[in-house]
């Protein structure tokens, strides 16, 4: 039986779900961006308005404005996103049980066996842009195709509201003109890559020779030369509970340098909490970590250490980090992140000596989630590390246990 794939696309989500809230910006040109003080100031989206004056995504708010000096900008709504996001997928659930996210905004969605419910694949996307536009007050662009790399290329080709069916029929004449870099897993470098050899079109990829991409792009090269013809048999996979990530991290850009160890140790430690919450949630246990560093001049450089037992606590996580900016970098930095890798499931069994930290990092972990479990009964921040509070000065990390402060 021949699939019947969607791709849907909440057009300019963050500004879209913004207006809504802001109505009186509807006819103007309107973008989402951080915020200039505290190093954020780049632009997260923009409406059609916007767009049409040459604002894009990820430049700077001044230059931005350089474009349109009429642009508004309005702060992000992290909170309605994910609202919005999810009853967004509501809707995709009503037709099909096989959704797969792609990212916040995006969903692929098999609709095959749902066709003698809800009609023809044009049908029910017609109908899921119905709902979205009806109940959540934003427009969806939709592909239809018999796989998920043409139906992601349908949901680019008319935007905003648009509706593009491409068929095996058809799919030649509708995207072998386009531009090899609108072909999903084409990136800015590997499009360059291809531009160089003269590969400019998704036609032109079609033609080139399987060695010779083999010899500029490695086995990608003829996995993208299959998508090109349409070849494309990846399944849409339904995310499931039972799901483990292959690593969990956090970071994020500070008001100011980070100049001192204070201030790096709680950073660390506010990362290192919530990724050992993380952890113990999905039972997983972290045998290496990894601290990124954004120098002042802007290069981030990343360093690993091993975690020989495994931990699920925060403050082993934070003191690996500490000890590798130690040995490899120096203060100032712009930034830092970090991320609990080598995820395993359970605890590996270690030949220990009278040194080893396995019990006193036992002892953290039964810590750590009673601070959880008292947090989640009377309120997230009631019991807080004193290094996290502001107006708490002078911590700074040993080898005992560290203190608590109660926040009343």
């Amino acid at each position: 039986m021949e699939r019947v794939i969607l791709h849907c696309d909440l057009n300019n989500f963050f500004a879209s779900v913004s207006l809504l809230f802001n109505q009186t910006l509807l006819n103007e040109p309107v973008a989402v961006a951080g915020s200039v003080e505290n190093r954020h100031g780049i632009i997260l989206a923009k409406n059609e308005i916007a767009k049409k004056f040459g604002v894009k995504t990820a430049e700077p708010i001044w230059q931005a404005k350089q474009k349109c000096a009429g642009l508004y900008i309005l702060p992000p709504l992290y909170d309605e996103y994910e609202k919005f996001s999810k009853k967004a997928r509501e809707i995709y659930h009503r037709y099909t049980d096989m959704v797969e996210p792609f990212g916040m905004d995006e969903c692929w969605l098999d609709v095959t066996g749902s066709r003698l419910l809800f009609g023809k694949g044009e049908e029910i996307a017609q109908k899921i842009k119905r709902d979205i536009k009806n109940e959540l007050g934003i427009t969806a662009s939709v592909g239809v195709s018999f796989n998920k790399v043409f139906a992601k290329l349908g949901s680019d080709m008319k935007k905003p509201d648009g509706l593009t069916v491409i068929s095996r029929e058809n799919f030649k004449e509708k995207i072998y003109h386009l531009p090899v870099g609108d072909l999903l897993y084409v990136g800015k470098s590997t499009g360059s890559t291809l531009n160089s050899k003269g590969i400019f079109t998704i036609g032109d990829l079609t033609l080139c020779d399987e060695i010779l991409l083999k010899k500029y792009l490695g086995k990608n090269g003829v996995a993208l030369k299959r998508c090109a013809m349409g070849m494309d048999n990846s399944p849409v996979c339904t995310p499931k509970s039972s799901d483990r990530p292959k690593s969990i991290g956090r970071s994020r850009t500070l008001s100011h340098d980070i100049r001192n160890r204070e201030d790096l140790w709680g950073e660390l430690m506010l990362y290192g909490e919530e990724i050992a919450s993380k952890l113990r949630s999905y039972g997983m246990y972290a045998y290496a970590v990894a601290l990124n560093v954004r120098g002042v001049d802007l290069k981030v450089n990343e360093y690993t250490a091993r975690i020989d037992c495994g931990t699920q606590t925060g403050i082993t996580l934070a003191r690996e980090a500490m000890r590798l900016f130690s040995d490899n970098a120096s203060f100032p930095c712009r930034s830092v992140g970090l991320r609990a890798i080598h995820l395993r499931q359970g605890v590996t069994a270690v030949q220990t000596d009278i040194f080893s930290s396995i019990e006193q990092d036992e002892k953290q972990r039964r810590i750590e989630e009673e601070i959880n479990e008292i947090c989640q009964r009377f309120g997230e921040n009631k019991l807080t590390r004193g290094v996290l509070l502001k107006k708490k000065k002078g911590y700074s990390p040993g080898h005992s246990l560290p203190s608590y402060v109660i926040q009343k």
